[in-house]
Formats: structure tokens, C-alpha cells, sequence
């Protein structure tokens, strides 16, 4: 197996999920500027295929993939045929996600499962499933959000499934640090994506961040040595409120 440049990440596989738009686009697109090869996950088939493209347009390597998160046979699929595709897998980015927005009066149980499925059980079948093909030193990152760390009304199943992420996190850390597997949590404050944009118009954007800044800092958690792993970061815009 070729050695590959921690610095840069020249030459590794890395998989996105929720690929096709905001930060995980950002995503897919930081790593491939640092030479990574892209394999771009989304359920809107189109979107991650048009990320792909734009990677190659800049030189860089790139397949995409339809994948539900929460359908176990999807994940094992995609994993299997993006491990193949790409000769190898080094780092699975768990970044897909969804939220409800209502009190829980008003939430429904099937809104419920949506938004469990797809933040917190799809993480854990990506984590279950990669490990299986994961090259030495491999490495998980969860997007996890300032949701994880402070409550506000009207989101109880995106704050439980958030925090539930970061407990995910923190017990497979100690669980595959022996391993040699890295599993690391990037919990993002507000950006400039759909994921808000689109569901709050009247929000005021330039409170957020740009989405790069999370990515790049995706990018810096991947690059560290062998020797060391970064369990969490905390990346937030300066104005932004949803974290002190």
C-alpha cells in the first residue's frame, strides 16, 4: 500500500457524506485541494455527482454515490464500491443531516425517526461498516454542532440526536484508539449553507460563517501525524450566538 503525505493529504480516499451542497460540498472540495480523492455520498444523486465533476474540472480524482445513511444495505454497498472505485479507504466524513423545527407537541414520531436515522443510527452504520475498510490509520470524523452543547426551543430531536453524536464519538474513540482507527468530532457553529439559509430566511447571514472555515478545519483535524488524534474542535462564527 503507498505511503501518503499527512501534510497534504495527497493520495488518501476520504468519504463525504451529504456531499452535494453547503458544508459538505466545502468538504469534498477542501480535502481535493489538498489532493485527497473524493468519494462524494449524497441521497440526491445529481448534486454529489455535479461536486465530483467540479473536483475533476481541477485536476483532482472524484466518483459519487446515491446513499441513504440510515439504510444499512446502501451503506454497505456504497462503502464497498467507493473502496473499490478508488483502490482504497482512509477517513469517513459523517457529515449528512437533518433537522425539525416545531415543539414537540407538534413533532411527529415519523419526524422523529427521520431526523434519528439520518444524524446519529447513519454515523454508526458508516463507523460499523467502514472499519471493515479502512486502511491502517484510518480515521472518522463526525459533524456534530453547537446543538450538542447548548439548547434552544423547538429542536428537541436535532439537540438529542447531535448529542448523541458526540457520545457516539467520544465512546468509539476509546473504543478504536487501541486499533489505530482516529475518530474525531468537528462541532460546527453557524454557516452560510442551505441547511439554515433555506429555513430561515429572515436570519441574518452575515452573523454565520462561511462554510470553508468548517471544512478547513475538517481538513486540519485529518492531517495530524499518525502519533496523534484530535477527539473534538469547536469551530464558530465570531458574531454568531447559538455558542457563548
Amino acid at each position: 500500500m503507498d505511503a501518503y503525505d499527512y501534510d497534504t493529504l495527497r493520495g488518501r480516499v476520504v468519504l463525504v457524506t451529504g456531499a452535494g451542497r453547503g458544508l459538505g460540498a466545502a468538504i469534498c472540495e477542501s480535502l481535493a485541494s489538498a489532493g485527497a480523492h473524493i468519494a462524494a455520498t449524497d441521497l440526491n444523486e445529481d448534486a454529489a455527482r455535479l461536486v465530483a465533476r467540479r473536483i475533476e474540472a481541477n485536476g483532482g480524482t472524484a466518483c459519487a454515490f446515491a446513499l441513504d445513511v440510515g439504510n444499512e444495505e446502501q451503506v454497505l454497498q456504497v462503502l464497498a464500491a467507493a473502496a473499490r472505485q478508488l483502490g482504497r479507504l482512509d477517513a469517513v466524513i459523517n457529515n449528512a443531516g437533518v433537522d425539525v423545527t416545531t415543539g414537540i407537541g407538534d413533532l411527529s414520531s415519523k419526524d422523529w425517526d427521520r431526523v434519528i436515522r439520518t444524524n446519529l443510527t447513519g454515523p454508526f452504520l458508516l463507523a460499523k461498516h467502514a472499519l471493515q475498510h479502512l486502511a491502517p490509520n484510518g480515521h472518522i470524523v463526525n459533524i456534530a454542532s453547537t446543538a450538542a452543547r447548548r439548547a434552544w426551543p423547538n429542536a428537541s430531536v436535532y439537540h438529542a440526536s447531535k448529542w448523541g453524536l458526540m457520545g457516539l464519538t467520544h465512546a468509539l474513540h476509546a473504543e478504536l484508539r487501541p486499533a489505530g482507527v482516529k475518530v474525531s468530532a468537528v462541532i460546527a457553529g453557524g454557516m452560510r449553507t442551505p441547511f439554515l439559509l433555506d429555513r430561515f430566511p429572515d436570519i441574518d447571514a452575515s452573523l454565520l460563517q462561511d462554510p470553508m472555515n468548517v471544512a478547513n478545519a475538517v481538513k486540519f483535524v485529518l492531517t495530524q501525524p499518525p502519533e496523534t488524534v484530535i477527539p473534538e474542535v469547536m469551530v464558530l462564527p465570531m458574531k454568531e450566538t447559538s455558542w457563548p
